[in-house]
């Protein structure tokens, strides 16, 4: 079930709420959650039944070595016993439905072999769900779990928001939240804020995202046959898929966060204007923010992190970041885009210890110094977009190649009918302009660029009527004085987004992130 879909927002979400309400207001708090935990086992089953099989067994199971895990009466041995068996079997079964055929296909490649698998088909969230069980297990490995009712769990791990994109949550920030009476009594302001960034999020997918998603096709495909592609043609498609998958994943973040916020739940921040980040160390503090902090926490940290020199520590760098693209799918193309971005940290914590060297203040920066290194990080993002959206190596490669000759201000025939047929210059002909399509698309992307840029992100508009939930270990302060507040003017444009949101969803499409 998609978040953008006109059964998603007029009748799934609507009953959901009502329901939930409706028995916490009778004080039938732990019906409430069983209702949550069933609608929200509706809504991953609607894609495909069968998959509930999957995750409810999923559920019991980690539960059920979270639980051998939490007892001090048992012996050291069956609790480690226990620990590994359950990593290896969430592991293994992540393994079989994501990454069996492109090993099998790799290892025809490489011995010239010919065997065969049956047709595995990916089960949505398959890797958000493992990834957010991984981390409950390790931590109750630790002896970091405090709270083990089932009910919760459940929730926890289900919960529909998150469900199929993210955030990967973590249990010291989600579990607790649950057992809130505040939680099952309907809170005006926490719904309004909550609805505010639901269709903030809406308008960022439906008319932004895939608004720019047709000028990216079209490219991608050209390059797979290896057909020529001029220098625009190349940079329009690398810049549209940027920015696409940019508004894409921050409309996503902001949906879920906006429907958790609905019940007074707070889930964590995944995505903070990455863009604008000054360097590589700083994007993957902003992009997808709930990945890379359990990447550093649960693989980089438990490979030994910076306490084994340097050179161990750009290894553990470099074997995580691939990993991490690999966790993206299941292709060459991940692994490269992830070794790239390993290459990058590598680079850029090199730098920086030079930099310490020479007794540079890290700290003391000027306003083009960070302009340049903005410049120069976005750049290096978009290298790597390449590959990540791209089928296979020598599309990626043709893109990139184009991108380096000569420049021209010139699109293709078949890049500039699509501009010219799109709905881009069905609005530059409302406003009486006839342009080219050159000048059109570098227009819009442009446009995108200023808000990705410059403009205020949506929790800083939402200002202190969003903050991250207690026991996050990424604190993003709150900004106290946010533009939105619960008042007419912005119920009216408010209203004005949604209605516009709504009207275009004619044609749905997947967040981008749902096939990861």
């Amino acid at each position: 079930m998609l978040f953008n879909s006109y059964f998603f927002i007029l009748v799934f979400l609507p009953i959901t709420l009502l329901v939930f309400f409706a028995l916490g207001q009778k004080g039938q708090q732990r019906l409430a959650l069983v209702w949550m935990v069933f609608a929200s086992l509706f809504f991953y089953g609607w894609w495909n039944p069968a998959n509930l099989a999957l995750i409810m067994t999923s559920i019991l199971f980690n539960y059920a070595i979270g639980t051998i895990l939490s007892s001090d009466r048992r012996h050291h041995a069956i609790r480690k016993g226990a620990f590994v068996f359950g990593i290896t079997a969430n592991l293994g079964v992540l393994a079989y439905y994501k990454y069996a055929n492109f090993f099998l296909e790799s290892l025809n490649v490489a011995l010239g072999s010919g065997y065969t698998l049956i047709e595995i088909i990916l089960p949505l969230g398959i890797s958000f769900f493992t990834f957010t069980q991984i981390a409950f297990l390790v931590d109750a490995y630790r002896g970091e779990v405090k709270e083990y009712n089932f009910l919760h769990y459940a929730l926890f791990v289900t919960y529909f928001p998150h469900l199929i994109a993210g955030p990967v949550l973590h249990h010291k920030e989600m579990m607790p939240q649950f057992g809130q009476a505040s939680i099952f009594r309907f809170d005006a302001v926490n719904f309004s804020a909550g609805l505010t960034y639901f269709v903030l999020g809406l308008f960022k997918k439906v008319i932004v995202a895939d608004g720019i998603a047709s000028f990216v096709g079209p490219v991608f495909t050209v390059a797979s046959k290896g057909l020529p592609l001029l220098y625009m043609d190349a940079w329009c498609g690398a810049l549209s898929y940027s920015f696409q998958l940019y508004f894409d994943f921050s409309g996503y973040s902001d949906m879920a966060i906006g429907l958790a916020l609905m019940m007074g739940l707070r889930l964590p921040l995944n995505f903070n204007s990455p863009y604008k980040a000054v360097n590589i160390i700083e994007f993957w503090r902003r992009w997808h923010m709930t990945l890379s902090r359990f990447l550093r926490d649960y693989l980089y940290i438990s490979l030994g992190g910076n306490k084994k020199g340097e050179i161990r520590r750009y290894a553990h760098l470099m074997i995580t970041m691939l990993l991490g693209g690999l966790w993206h799918g299941a292709g060459w193309t991940f692994v490269i885009w992830g070794g790239l971005h390993g290459f990058y940290l590598i680079v850029n914590h090199g730098w920086q210890a030079i930099r310490r060297g020479f007794g540079h203040d890290l700290t003391v920066t000027t306003w083009w110094g960070r302009g340049l290194s903005t410049l120069l990080t976005f750049l290096a993002v978009i290298v790597g977009w390449v590959y990540f959206r791209s089928n296979n190596i020598d599309t990626a490669h043709h893109i990139l190649k184009s991108m380096a000759t000569i420049p021209e201000f010139r699109l293709s025939s078949f890049y500039s009918e699509r501009v010219s047929n799109s709905a881009l210059a069905h609005w530059a002909g409302l406003a009486g302009l006839e342009t080219s399509a050159e000048l059109m698309l570098v227009f819009a992307i442009a446009m995108l660029a200023a808000i990705a840029f410059f403009a205020p992100n949506t929790q800083e508009i939402m200002g202190r009527y969003y903050w991250q939930p207690r026991g996050c270990p990424e604190r993003v302060p709150s900004t106290i004085n946010g533009l939105w507040s619960p008042s007419l003017l912005w119920a009216c444009f408010i209203s004005v987004a949604a209605t516009w949101s709504v009207l275009e969803l004619t044609q749905l499409s997947e967040f981008l992130y749902f096939q990861f």
